[in-house]
């Protein structure tokens, strides 16, 4: 369905839609469940700010299905970063929203419990300066929720690069999460 949107097909977007929005809100119930409770954000509204930002990109852009998710998986994790940094700023430096890490799928079980999304935006942003593919790799695995193969896909490398890139990345993201502030 994405290839007839991006073919011109009218009426592709309206089948697509249903499926891609289902899927989407299983991402955003998944990261939403390892915020703290009563969390501003509800699945559906991060799935409605990241399906209206999806609509901003041109269709002549998606790739294929995984490159589909690979983009919402960033638009995602911008806007709970965005979100983040709001109640952050509302609640002078007292509401940081949090992300635990041992709850994402593949995600070592050493990983800091509680790390908030504002650390870990600001850790990916350093390692994406240091190395933007295993950056990558942790933003499509962690906030797409995709499957080595399909993260292999979006990045154009083979599934055993990224499941290096992923291991290395972990391991640098949890040596910069476990820091002292």
């Amino acid at each position: 369905m994405l290839s007839a949107w991006r073919d011109g097909d009218p009426e592709a977007l309206s089948r697509l839609t249903p499926l891609v929005y289902g899927e989407l809100h299983g991402l955003a119930q998944a990261y939403l469940a390892r915020e703290r409770p009563g969390h501003i954000l509800q699945p559906s509204a991060l799935v409605n700010e990241a399906f209206l930002r999806l609509l901003e990109w041109q269709p002549d852009h998606w790739q294929n299905r995984a490159h589909f998710f690979g983009v919402s998986a960033t638009l995602m994790r911008r806007i709970l970063v965005q979100s983040a940094r709001e109640q952050h700023t509302l609640k002078r430096g007292q509401g940081a929203l949090r992300v635990s890490l041992s709850e994402a799928s593949d995600v070592a079980a050493q990983q800091p419990e509680g790390a908030d999304v504002l650390a870990l935006d600001s850790a990916l942003d350093s390692l994406e300066k240091l190395n933007p593919r295993q950056a990558r790799t942790i933003e499509l695995r962690f906030f797409g929720g995709l499957s080595l193969e399909d993260t292999a896909e979006v990045m154009g490398t083979s599934v055993s690069t990224v499941r290096r890139d992923f291991r290395m990345a972990q391991a640098w993201l949890y040596q910069q999460l476990s820091r002292p502030a």
